[in-house]
């Protein structure tokens, strides 16, 4: 069974860099999404390669208007959240994002006020198991009226060239049994939008 630790794990492990520097520069991923039919056998040959996990985490994100990119709150407790801004493309496969991160100790009067500045679009709940294989983490979600899911996000150095992380997803994608058919375009929070249309 999954160990339920405190998010920080998921946010600092796989970075191995300190808050400070996120308030220095913008971190970039490679990331994949897929729909999973077999999410068990998918656990099973992540939990084979990973170096740490299962790690249970419990979100429930808030997305709001944003021009610029993406806006959202996620919160894992009363007492702890974290603020989110991201950029990245709505296209199938391996895809670059880069983000901000910051936390809070009040998320619930932080979605507040945030609702009645840029008005809320969307909400997404999931309870996400968290395996680390070296810099990527794989993500294997179960959303709430969407189904399961997994996210591969692979931590890109300073100066990295994006194909090596466009690479090493590919190859991850390919041992966890992965098909192309499988891939997802754009957030949950759109998988959402567009099943109530």
């Amino acid at each position: 069974s999954g160990q339920a630790v405190s998010p920080c794990t998921e946010r600092c492990a796989a970075h191995r860099t300190s808050p400070t520097t996120f308030a220095r520069t913008m971190p970039r991923n490679v990331e994949i999404k897929a729909r999973l039919d077999h999410f068990n056998t998918v656990a099973a040959k992540a939990a084979a390669m990973a170096d740490h996990g299962p790690i249970a985490i419990a979100q429930d994100d808030t997305f709001f208007r944003c021009d610029n990119g993406r806006l959202k709150l996620r919160v894992f407790s009363e007492l702890e959240g974290e603020l989110i801004f991201y950029r990245r493309t709505d296209r199938q496969g391996p895809k670059e994002s880069f983000y901000v991160r910051s936390p809070t100790a009040s998320p619930a009067t932080l979605r507040e006020a945030l609702t009645l500045a840029h008005g809320e679009i969307g909400r997404v709940i999931k309870d996400r198991t968290l395996y680390l294989v070296g810099r990527t983490r794989i993500h294997l979600d179960k959303v709430q009226g969407l189904g399961d899911f997994l996210e591969l996000e692979v931590v890109l150095e300073d100066g990295e060239p994006l194909e090596a992380g466009v690479r090493e997803a590919h190859r991850l994608m390919a041992e966890l049994g992965i098909a192309p058919s499988q891939l997802v375009g754009g957030a949950y929070v759109d998988l959402l939008t567009k099943g109530r249309r």
